[in-house]
């Protein structure tokens, strides 16, 4: 089990951004069998704990209560609920809880998919991963730090890796629907053949129309004429009118923005 050492924290509230400035990462124990402790710890050191067991493992968090007989207090806790800064993502607070350790409790666990599917390396499909951490529950010690998944079992598009198929370790369970699928791998989209079948379309109604189209006489042909040239006048007319919209448009913008 992994240990960290901790100290009681003097400081509250708004102080805490002094330790911050020193290293030090502001963080609380609590529990059922425990009284709150505000407490202190070096941030260096938790992420590397943090790295290690994730939130779902016990370590040992050793807090030392500056009495004369030095010696410091352990508890087995689980790294509950980590507060990062919004910009940095560097940890700014962090909450300890001791479970009670002969009652299950629930935790969350990542998913981490190992191989390569056949699907994806033969027949180019793409993996989708549909879940990617679940909520478990075991006695404290029974907690997985992860669970993992082997996707190489995936060897057509028709094979789905589903939450029954998981090996869990003894005594951890999950509290969902079992034929929940996990992961899946999905074939390659056609996408040139979606890309011309439009233009296709298009040239094969062209040329429909053309040969529909009846024979006319000089006058028709004149009037035809004549409605064409005044549907691209109208047209361009439009067009006209669409650009110097937004010629006008873009100098307000322009004159707004100034």
């Amino acid at each position: 089990m992994l240990s960290l050492k901790s100290k009681k924290r003097k400081l509250i509230g708004k102080k805490v951004e002094k330790l911050r400035r020193k290293g030090l990462l502001p963080g609380v124990l609590y529990g059922p069998k425990v009284k709150n402790q505000p407490i202190e710890t070096d941030l260096s050191n938790f992420k590397k704990v943090l790295k290690e067991a994730g939130e779902s493992s016990l370590i040992s968090l050793e807090v030392d209560s500056s009495t004369s007989s030095g010696q410091a207090n352990k508890f087995s806790v689980l790294i509950h609920e980590v507060k990062q800064n919004p910009l940095t993502g560097e940890p700014i607070h962090v909450d300890f809880y001791q479970p009670i350790l002969t009652e299950e409790t629930e935790a969350t666990v990542p998913l981490v998919f190992e191989g390569e599917p056949s699907a994806v390396k033969e027949l180019e499909g793409t993996l989708i991963k549909e879940i990617q951490e679940l909520t478990v529950r075991a006695l404290p010690e029974k907690l997985p730090h992860e669970i993992k998944v082997n996707v190489e079992s995936l060897k057509t598009f028709e094979d789905e890796i589903l939450i029954k198929d998981l090996k869990l370790p003894e005594g951890v369970k999950i509290d969902r629907d079992p034929n929940e699928i996990v992961a899946l791998v999905t074939p390659p989209e056609k996408v040139e053949e979606e890309l011309e079948k439009p233009i296709e379309e298009e040239v094969e109604e062209v040329e429909r129309v053309e040969e529909e189209k009846p024979a006319s006489a000089d006058s028709a042909s004149v009037a035809g004429t004549t409605s064409a040239k005044e549907a691209a006048s109208a047209g361009k007319e439009e067009r006209e009118k669409e650009k110097g919209g937004g010629e006008e448009e873009e100098k307000e913008t322009k004159e707004k923005s100034e």
